[in-house]
C-alpha cells in the first residue's frame, strides 16, 4: 500500500534499500505520501545511526512523546537506552537561570551524553537550533541527528540549517514532521539493526 502510494515520488529512486525502508515508515506514521519528497538523508546517515546503536547504544530525544513512541521491545532487543530530560527539575531551573526554553535547556543539559549518540528531535525547532549551536561550538559530536520538529515558527529554518551542515542527518524539510515521524524513523533504524544481527 505505502509502496504503491510512493510510486511517483521524486526522491525514491535516489535512495538505497535501507533509506527506502526508513522513508516508508515515516510515510506510514504520517499517513501522507506527499511528505516523501521532503525527506532528506545525508550520506551515510543510516549507516552512522546503525553503528551508533550498536556501539553507543543511546538515543537522546527532545521530548517524552518521541521517547515513548520508540518501540520498547526494539530497544530491549538491541540493548539501547533512551535519554530525555525535558521535564527534569534541573532543566526547569536551568531554563529559568539562562532565560531560555526548557527545550533548549534540556539539550544543553544532555550535552555530556550526546557524543556518538543518535539524537531525535521531533517537537521543538529551538531544541534543534540549540543542538546545532553545540555542534558549531564543537561541544558535541552526535552520530546522527534525526531532525523533525514540526510547526511554523523557526521550524523550516531549523531544518534548513541542519541540512546545510556537515553532520549526518535525516530530516523532513518544511513545516511537517513531529514526534510520530521522529519515533517512526528510530523504530525503522531499530528494525534495520535487528535485521543485521
Amino acid at each position: 500500500m505505502v509502496a504503491d502510494s510512493l510510486a511517483g515520488s521524486k526522491v525514491l529512486n535516489q535512495l538505497d534499500e535501507q533509506e527506502r525502508y526508513v522513508l516508508h515508515r515515516i510515510v506510514r506514521a504520517e499517513g501522507d505520501p506527499a511528505i516523501a519528497d521532503d525527506v532528506r538523508f545525508s550520506g551515510n546517515a543510516v549507516a552512522n545511526a546503525l553503528d551508533s546503536l550498536r556501539q553507543a547504544r543511546r538515543i537522546v530525544t527532545d521530548v517524552r512523546m518521541v521517547q515513548v513512541g520508540i518501540s520498547r521491545a526494539g530497544l530491549t532487543r538491541a540493548g539501547v537506552e533512551t535519554a530525555c530530560l525535558i521535564d527534569a527539575p534541573e532543566v526547569a531551573a536551568r531554563a529559568q537561570r539562562e532565560g531560555t526554553t526548557r527545550s533548549v535547556a534540556a539539550v544543553r543539559e544532555l550535552a555530556p551524553v550526546i557524543d556518538g549518540s543518535v539524537v531525535a528531535i521531533g517537537n521543538a525547532p529551538t531544541a534543534l537550533l540549540a543542538l546545532l549551536d553545540l555542534i558549531d561550538a564543537e561541544q558535541v559530536v552526535p552520530a546522527v541527528v534525526v531532525g523533525m520538529p514540526v510547526g511554523f515558527v523557526a521550524c523550516p529554518e531549523s531544518k534548513q540549517e541542519l541540512a546545510a551542515r556537515n553532520v549526518p542527518h535525516i530530516t523532513i524539510l518544511g513545516r511537517r514532521g513531529g514526534s510520530s515521524a521522529a519515533a517512526a524513523t528510530i523504530n525503522a533504524l531499530l528494525d534495520l539493526l535487528e535485521g543485521q544481527n
